[in-house]
């Protein structure tokens, strides 16, 4: 069953429904290809090779590419936050703190004109009038 649909994503990603670190299933569904013919792909490969080159660069590719999101994006907006967060969390936290102080600082400027004095005496005087 596939959580997201491939449009909304813009990268490469690593699937969470792999068997091995979901590598080979991301590299598929990347590039719409059958997972089958990609695994079979790295174990020609690894016999090819030998076991520590395909090994190195799988567990390589497995530490670059980005987990899939758990959902699917909303918008750019929470796209963006993803990618941030999944290449720095202590940008993405510092980004959700200055939102959050943003946030905070307009709900004090509703709070005060709400409770000013001014607030006060144009609601008398505008329901006096009516």
């Amino acid at each position: 069953m596939r959580r997201l649909n491939e449009r909304s994503l813009r990268g490469l990603y690593r699937s969470r429904d792999g068997v091995l670190l979901g590598v080979c299933r991301g590299i598929a569904q990347h590039f719409d290809l059958s997972v089958t013919w990609i695994r079979l792909f790295v174990v020609v490969m690894l016999l090819l090779t030998g076991v520590w080159p395909i090994t190195g660069i799988y567990l390589v590719a497995s530490l670059i590419m980005k987990p899939e999101p758990v959902r699917p994006f909303e918008n750019e907006e929470e796209q963006d936050f993803y990618e941030s967060y999944v290449d720095s969390r202590r940008r993405a936290a510092e980004s959700l703190r200055k939102r959050y102080r943003d946030i905070e600082r307009r709900i004090r400027r509703m709070e005060d004109a709400v409770t000013s004095k001014e607030y006060d005496w144009d609601r008398r005087m505008g329901s006096g009038s009516a």
